[in-house]
């Protein structure tokens, strides 16, 4: 479809998935990334009579010879549907501390520099440091951490683990897209610090690292890490991390940093964790963990998708190709609103188009007759232009070519939506329902994009363009659109 842009104005509109690699994670101020299990909207009443692996003991009563918990602490971990998580022990009002962890236990770049491999990574991106330092500490018998190593589970339903599955399920997807991507990133980043830093540095890392290992670390990180917590760009925090998601929390704020009263933990700080529910004894403990991830961006770092179709998310790139004649023109002007080269828009499920895709749209296709508005005369202004129709031959060729270029994306599919519909209707393995829900997903916000451009291919005709605004901000064009005098007839 890129060739039919090109063909009238140089320009290439392109549809692919963006990548989220740890460098670029989106959030709130406190935003909790975590969990290995795949029931997202569960609601568990349990009380806490079923017994918790031994592996879970030994961590709690870890826990409670750090000082971090005690018989005043309201929940205790428990196994719930989603597989382990935090169980009430008796009833919690909304906003009420359920737990509180001293910086000390924290893993994060600080407890990197601190530790005898500090030296090594200090140049290093803080996860590529942090996911050293989580492999090293697992590995050592006299780790602080040891026991919290043992809770950890050594991989989650991410769609990074089960690559393959997702290769068969999800040909055509942008999570497929991603997916591989991303293991590719991560693999290519294994690679070079087993050469600059592991093989190099044998003493401090005498036990073999592999690929598996790494890729255990960065899910750990993807899931469990919280990001910009106040000078923290990347903590994880033992405990914390045992709280599950629920699409029922619609609010994001249940986590601060505060500081420790003295002598409870020598004026340390804590990362403070409130409940965001009412709950009753026995209820189980839940946050939200991301309002504005989609379902592929859950299935990636968490392993799990809500049914909840208002997570369904397309991302549309369209792209200035620097073939355009106009290309320098163009970039210019998208620079100086925000955009580049390359521009993002994530389309939602039931959401009005992003803002700047339609002006993007009709700057990447504008040619012809047009190109006078990319004159610097235009240059402050033409950004205003943009974001109405321009001319009736712009917007219809935006209208064809992303029409035209969704109906190429949805064949790339094998299967239909109503095929996916009644595949979900059977009892599905969690990480294939998650494929086939992303998938079924993917394909609904196609056909609602498809949708929309087609309306406005019907409307072509009742616009008012570029031209007749200008004839009536001059006072030659009549209400109706009749251009008065004698000059209606040069047009």
């Amino acid at each position: 479809m890129a060739d039919v842009f090109s063909a009238c104005s140089g320009s290439a509109l392109l549809f692919h998935s963006r990548c989220f690699f740890p460098s670029t994670v989106k959030g709130p101020p406190l935003h909790l990334k975590r969990p290995h299990f795949s029931a997202a909207n569960c609601v568990a009443s349990l009380g806490t009579e079923i017994s918790v692996p031994p592996a879970v003991d030994t961590f709690w009563q870890w826990l409670k010879e750090e000082g971090v918990v005690s018989a005043k602490t309201p929940v205790k971990p428990g196994v719930v549907p989603e597989g382990l998580g935090l169980v009430t022990l008796k009833d919690i009002s909304r906003n009420e501390v359920v737990l509180q962890v001293p910086k000390r236990l924290w893993i994060n770049p600080d407890a990197v520099a601190a530790s005898e491999i500090g030296k090594v990574c200090s140049g290093l991106k803080p996860w590529l440091a942090v996911a050293l330092f989580l492999i090293r500490e697992r590995s050592r018998a006299d780790s602080l951490w040891k026991h919290y190593f043992g809770v950890l589970p050594k991989e989650t339903d991410s769609t990074i683990y089960c690559a393959s599955l997702v290769e068969m399920i999800c040909v055509g997807t942008q999570l497929l897209n991603t997916t591989l991507s991303v293991k590719e990133y991560v693999e290519n980043e294994f690679r070079r610090l087993e050469k600059e830093i592991i093989l190099p540095n044998k003493k401090l890392f005498p036990s073999p690292i592999t690929l598996d290992d790494f890729f255990w670390a960065f899910g750990i990180l993807r899931s469990r890490a919280f990001s910009r917590l106040r000078n923290e760009n990347l903590v994880v925090i033992p405990l914390a991390d045992l709280i599950n998601h629920s699409a029922r929390v619609t609010t994001e704020e249940h986590a601060y940093e505060i500081k420790g009263a003295a002598g409870l933990f020598s004026w340390d700080y804590l990362f403070s964790l409130r409940s965001p529910l009412s709950l009753k004894a026995g209820d189980q403990v839940y946050i939200q963990y991301d309002l504005n991830k989609s379902n592929a961006e859950l299935a990636l770092d968490y392993g799990f998708i809500e049914p909840n179709a208002d997570r369904n998310a397309y991302t549309l790139t369209l792209q200035i190709s620097e073939s355009d004649p106009f290309f320098e023109d163009k970039l210019d002007i998208a620079e100086s609103n925000g955009f580049g080269e390359k521009a993002y828009f994530d389309i939602f499920h039931n959401r009005p188009l992003p803002p700047g895709l339609l002006p993007y749209l009709r700057l990447v296709a504008l040619g012809g007759t047009d190109a006078f508005l990319l004159e610097s005369l235009f240059r402050n202004s033409i950004w205003g232009y943009l974001e109405v129709p321009v001319s009736r031959d712009n917007e219809e060729l935006i209208c064809r070519v992303v029409r035209e270029t969704i109906k190429t994306a949805l064949a790339r599919y094998h299967t239909t939506i109503e095929e996916d519909q009644k595949l979900k209707e059977t009892k599905l393995d969690s990480r294939l329902a998650i494929a086939v829900g992303i998938r079924e997903g993917e394909k609904q916000l196609l056909q609602q994009i498809d949708e929309n451009f087609k309306e406005k291919e019907l409307e072509l005709d009742q616009l008012e363009y570029y031209q007749e605004r200008r004839l009536k901000d001059l006072g030659l064009c009549g209400e109706n659109g009749d251009i008065l005098g004698d000059l209606g007839k040069f047009f």
